[in-house]
């Protein structure tokens, strides 16, 4: 059977326009992969608010004092020790200090993670929290805190990722960033040339549009189950609150332009939608008088 160009344009308008749908999704996770989390300096910015969170900075309290009580011991002080350094910790987290220290230990953190995914480095990433530590010891001895003295510089970390999730993310992951802006260029591609070959144009437009959307849509919903796997491996609930903040921090780029997207479809889809409705709805509303005048008369060949 030959295939006439008509039944080759029926074919591909739609293989290109649900392909353009698809890429949707994975070109925003390719470009905020690439371009958010690929790029140090991004990525630093991104985290940085966080160091004004109070769930961020009482997890970081709480991780230091745990770290440097477990080599200190005050006999009968212990636990009037370990508050007091705790709110000293605290105190800390709101100094233009501990800002700088977050930042370091970010981008050695973002630095580490990348450089795991880029040469297979196996073993946890972690946040090393001991510019932190030092940078209290340093303000409890100016202050003449007597204990101050015993405290030691260890490195206090908490683990970004475990050697597991490392595992699983890496071939995903590093594929996504070296896509980076070609996914969502290719959507784009499919759509037009898609949207170009359709025999009914605005109907394929309404179609793709809202199947952007839906795709934008998915990728929201697969946000909101994956922060709840993520939180629900943690027992903490100090833990679980400074998690939830680094991760909306880390996917709020990606949220936002999901939403954009979705919203964009569905104006897009509506207004398609109702460009062809409206001319249905004005000859529905046209006196029928007009309408038959509107019709052409023909005659038979021979009559009068």
């Amino acid at each position: 059977m030959i295939h006439t160009p008509r039944a080759v344009r029926s074919v591909l308008a739609p293989v290109l326009l649900v392909l353009a749908c698809l890429l949707v999704p994975l070109g925003t996770l390719s470009t905020w992969a690439k371009y958010e989390i690929g790029d140090s300096d991004r990525y630093v910015s991104t985290m940085t608010p966080l160091a004004t969170d109070p769930a961020v900075q009482n997890a970081v309290a709480e991780a230091v004092t745990t770290g440097v009580m477990k080599d200190i011991d005050v006999g009968p002080l212990q636990s009037t020790v370990e508050q007091y350094l705790n709110q000293a910790v605290v105190s800390f987290t709101d100094t233009p200090a501990f800002q700088k220290a977050w930042n370091t230990a970010n981008r050695a953190a973002h630095d580490a993670v990348q450089q795991a995914l880029d040469d297979g480095t196996t073993g946890p990433v972690t946040l090393d929290l001991a510019p932190v530590t030092e940078q209290v010891k340093q303000q409890l001895e100016d202050s003449g805190v007597p204990f101050a003295a015993q405290i030691p510089v260890t490195h206090t970390e908490i683990t970004i990722l475990s050697g597991g999730d490392l595992e699983k993310l890496r071939k995903g992951f590093h594929m996504l960033q070296l896509a980076g802006l070609w996914l969502p260029v290719a959507a784009l591609v499919f759509a037009v040339a898609g949207l170009l070959l359709a025999l009914r144009r605005r109907r394929a437009l309404t179609a793709t549009a809202l199947g952007m959307a839906l795709g934008a849509g998915a990728l929201l919903v697969a946000l909101t189950i994956a922060r709840s796997l993520t939180l629900g491996d943690l027992d903490n609930d100090t833990d679980k609150a400074a998690a939830g903040a680094v991760y909306d921090a880390l996917t709020s780029s990606m949220r936002t332009a999901s939403w954009v997207i979705v919203a964009v479809g569905v104006v897009v889809a509506l207004g398609s939608w109702l460009s062809g409705r409206l001319p249905r709805s004005a000859a529905r509303d046209m006196p029928p008088d007009r309408i038959r005048a509107t019709i052409p008369v023909t005659h038979k060949e021979g009559a009068p």
